[in-house]
This record gives structure tokens, C-alpha cells and sequence, in this order.
């Protein structure tokens, strides 16, 4: 495998009630609860125009993840057959980037409240991106 380093800044972080993985939904439909994603200073002008109701792709570095995982049982269940992460939507993988929809609930300057985000408190934020109707 070729070595490349690539350096991704957080823009921000979650701040969540969800502290700890074992009390964290599979995904964010199965009970996650609101959340903030709290941006640094320095991204404000790119907050510009997120609006209530907007739906959002956030992508995170799953900090707490492994790196050293290929292969996991689907949602942790034994009975079930051992998958390649890849094809699963498991946080233990090489690169552990975690890409949530959300919608947008409120806004209040560099703080943006959003619904259905699994991510644990503290996870870094790398990036945000509209979820994409057919208009554009």
C-alpha cells in the first residue's frame, strides 16, 4: 500500500449526550438524540445559509475508532457472518471517517443544532455538505 500523509483539520466538534459507544445507536434513525456541532472561528462564513429544516451530510473523524480492523460482524451480532468493513457501515476501519445525515434544527451563530447524529461528544467535525434534491 503506497504511504501518503494527508492532514485534515477539524472545523469543529460535537457536543452530544452520547458519551460512550456502547450507549450509542447503530445509526442516527434508531433513537440518536439532538446534538450540537459547535465550529471553530475561523469557518463561520462558511455557516452562512444553513437554514432550519436543511438537510446535511457531516463527515467525522471517529476519534475512539480502531485503525486496525478489516472485517466485523454486521452491528456487532455473532450469528451473523464476518463482512469487510468496507462493506459495512461499522466506525473500526483504517480511515475512520463517519458520514451522518442530519437535519438541521436550529442555528445559533457557530453552533448548529442537528437531529439524528450517532456521533459520540467530542468527535471532530471535518466537514458539512447539503443533501442534494435534484435542484441545484
Amino acid at each position: 500500500m503506497a504511504e501518503y500523509e494527508y492532514r485534515l483539520r477539524p472545523i469543529g466538534r460535537v457536543e452530544s449526550r452520547i458519551t460512550e459507544r456502547a450507549g450509542a445507536p447503530r445509526q442516527g434513525d434508531e433513537g440518536a438524540p439532538p446534538a450540537w456541532l459547535v465550529f471553530e472561528p475561523e469557518v463561520e462564513r462558511g455557516l452562512r445559509e444553513l437554514t432550519v429544516g436543511a438537510e446535511l451530510l457531516v463527515l467525522t473523524w471517529l476519534h475512539r475508532a480502531r485503525r486496525d480492523v478489516l472485517a466485523v460482524r454486521p452491528r456487532g451480532e455473532a450469528g451473523r457472518p464476518e463482512t469487510g468493513v468496507f462493506a459495512t457501515r461499522s466506525p473500526d476501519r483504517p480511515n475512520p471517517i463517519g458520514l451522518h445525515r442530519v437535519t438541521v434544527l436550529a442555528v445559533d451563530g457557530l453552533r448548529v443544532r442537528v437531529s439524528d447524529l450517532e456521533a459520540l461528544d467530542g468527535t471532530p467535525v471535518l466537514d458539512l455538505k447539503p443533501v442534494l434534491t435534484g435542484e441545484r
